[in-house]
């Protein structure tokens, strides 16, 4: 093998590839995925040292507004953008990779509970990648659909049946968790029941080992309270509060929760 052909594989020109298919179309919290990586070979024979699927989401964390320490914005806090690793798998060998070769690995990841359901703003993804020793390292990224668990899509089946409509999803940053932050979901009363007596209802659901758990507020106003759940959450402020064990049918699961807002509205 040629050292121009070698030198160009070390700057990713003629090198291993690396392609992740997923088999299915939708992910479930509380499930596994199903991934098929696929290993290319380049140009040149190639160690590959390690091979790493991980499975991250998309957050918004407040961070100070002022970098440069300015008076006029001290205090100040801005929403920014962040990822967190949900899951994670490593090969557990290094192999050599020949020119034109493939090879497949067949790969099982666990979707952890508390995975967001990939709603609105909310995004959930996989990134494989390649470490090959002196050379630029190849990855793939696929973006993912994953929906309720049956317990928690019982419940938005019920309150979408009492004209309640999802507006907003979105991952908020937030202490007190295992994870940096919690998924909440606003709806909007359109018709039903609630139509008339809330501007909007934000909700956010967290699974224990024991329990469903969910937090509710309720706006009434016209001027609104966004994001105002999650900030609560963190401070411990919140009361209303409904723990739902986990043996309970998805039905009743809806049942519980309409029964709960209709005395505490």
């Amino acid at each position: 093998m040629s050292f121009f052909k070698k030198t160009l594989a070390s700057f990713g020109i003629g090198s291993a590839k690396v392609d992740s298919v997923l088999q299915q179309e939708v992910l479930y919290p509380g499930q596994k995925a199903n991934v098929v990586i696929h290993v290319y070979g380049g140009a040149t024979a190639q160690e590959i040292d390690n091979i790493e699927l991980k499975l991250f989401c998309r957050y918004i964390k407040e961070v100070p507004a002022d970098h440069d320490k300015n008076k006029h914005t001290a205090g100040r806090m801005r929403r920014v953008p962040a990822s967190y690793q949900l899951a994670d798998w490593k090969l557990p060998y290094a192999f050599t990779l020949q020119p034109g070769e493939e090879r497949t690995f067949d790969v099982e990841l666990e979707v952890p509970w508390n995975t967001p359901v990939t709603i609105g703003d909310s995004k959930v993804w996989l990134e494989t990648g390649l470490d090959i020793a002196m050379a630029k390292d190849p990855s793939d990224k696929d973006i993912l659909t994953v929906r309720p668990d049956p317990l928690l899509d019982g419940i938005f089946t019920a309150l979408e049946e009492q004209g309640l409509r999802i507006r907003q999803v979105e991952c908020e940053q937030v202490d007190g968790f295992a994870m940096p932050f919690v998924q909440e979901f606003e709806f909007v009363p359109t018709t039903g029941p609630f139509h008339g007596r809330w501007r909007e209802l934000e909700v956010v659901a967290y699974r224990s080992e024991e329990s469903l758990q969910m937090w509710f507020e309720i706006d009434r106003h016209r001027e609104g309270a966004k994001g105002m759940l999650a900030s609560l959450l963190g401070v411990g402020q919140l009361k209303r509060e409904l723990k739902i064990p986990l043996h309970t049918s998805a039905e009743k699961a809806g049942e519980l929760v309409l029964e709960y807002l209709d005395n505490h509205s």
